[in-house]
């Protein structure tokens, strides 16, 4: 089935996507009495495109990616945040956000770019992304480099979660998320179906630009000992735009533009499409991620309604986290016990001061 020019199909709703989608899919399963192993291990021989050359470019491109996040974290981002004079904390976790929200900011800014600004038409048209679909057709120069970006980002990130980011209490799911999502890219990328990873990248990556922005400017508002209000604000306004566009982007166009293609159109398109439930099921496994988050987001806006304070519910916050993260930040060469100098701790408030999370609160702008 071929879409006809001009025309777009309406969004649907989250009734007809359930019903129409689930009725698609049961019928599939029931069609498919030789499916199995071996039918499974032949399609994927068949179908699965992807060079040498390709496999050592992503292997590549992932070590480059770890390298250049260390690179900047010693030349940069721990300088800058030192010489904002962070609380130690904070000054542990800087590094990472900064370094996501450069990364994220320009792979959004590509994938929106590739949207809006080129002759693609898989946003307004998501059932557009299977039109003329064939096995191992060839890749566009500029979706094919998006894809290497991506993909081997999200390589690089299956270890920068477990080595070199701060532990959280979602950090096992995050490694899960990073599994996932790099399965999918390299998978759809194989299988051609870079069309509508475009869409699910572009879909997703917005949240993680605010999560940052929002993340630096709550280490910012307590820099030098005092209080920033400038930061609080940007902090706060720019949670509740998180807030809102994990729900719009990954809970409401996701599944009804991403999933209901991929379930409904796909196969309307391309009868016996290769591997029509592997990619489904992984897509459904995002989908139940994003609600999973979302009620850490639920949390957040409790939270911030009670104490009218923007902070990240996933830290854990016991005394050796916080120890940890001190010592991460202090140069062997210059390190003093705390007998000898006080100056390390100086702009911590004294006890007897009106302080809030450990700081005092002389308000600059």
């Amino acid at each position: 089935m071929e879409g006809d020019a001009g025309s777009v199909e309406p969004m649907p709703g989250y009734w007809e996507l359930l019903s129409r989608g689930s009725s698609i899919m049961l019928g599939s399963w029931r069609d498919c009495s030789h499916c199995g192993l071996e039918l499974s291990k032949q399609t994927l021989l068949d179908n699965a495109y992807i060079t040498w050359t390709e496999i050592a470019l992503f292997l590549l491109c992932a070590f480059l990616w770890t390298m250049v996040r260390r690179g900047l974290t010693e030349s940069l981002f721990k300088p800058l945040a030192q010489w904002c004079k962070l609380l130690p904390k904070d000054a542990a976790k800087m590094p990472e956000s900064a370094w996501k929200l450069v990364f994220y900011t320009l792979s959004w800014s590509y994938s929106t770019y590739l949207l809006f600004f080129t002759s693609y038409s898989f946003f307004h048209d998501p059932p557009s992304t299977f039109y003329n679909w064939k096995s191992g057709m060839a890749v566009p120069t500029d979706i094919a480099v998006a894809y290497l970006i991506q993909g081997s980002f999200y390589g690089h990130s299956i270890y920068a979660t477990i080595n070199m980011d701060t532990w959280r209490k979602d950090s096992a799911v995050m490694v899960v998320h990073h599994i996932i999502t790099l399965a999918l890219i390299s998978f759809s990328y194989a299988f051609r179906y870079h069309n509508v990873g475009i869409l699910v990248l572009f879909l997703h990556d917005i949240n993680d630009v605010q999560l940052e922005f929002t993340k630096l400017n709550v280490y910012l508002k307590s820099r030098g000992g005092g209080y920033h209000l400038i930061n609080d604000v940007l902090a706060n306004i720019a949670s509740v735009s998180f807030s809102i566009t994990w729900f719009w982007f990954r809970l409401y166009w996701f599944p009804l533009k991403v999933l209901y293609a991929t379930c409904v159109f796909s196969i309307q398109s391309v009868p016996n499409i290769p591997f029509y439930f592997f990619f489904n099921a992984l897509l459904f496994a995002l989908l139940l991620m994003n609600i999973y988050w979302f009620l850490f987001i639920v949390m957040f806006v409790v939270k911030l309604l009670k104490v009218k304070e923007v902070n990240d519910v996933r830290e854990y916050e016991d005394e050796d986290g916080r120890k940890a993260a001190a010592e991460l930040l202090r140069d062997p060469q210059t390190t003093k016990t705390d007998d000898d100098d006080d100056d390390a701790g100086h702009h911590i408030s004294a006890p007897r001061k009106h302080v809030q999370n450990g700081v005092s609160k002389d308000k600059y702008l």
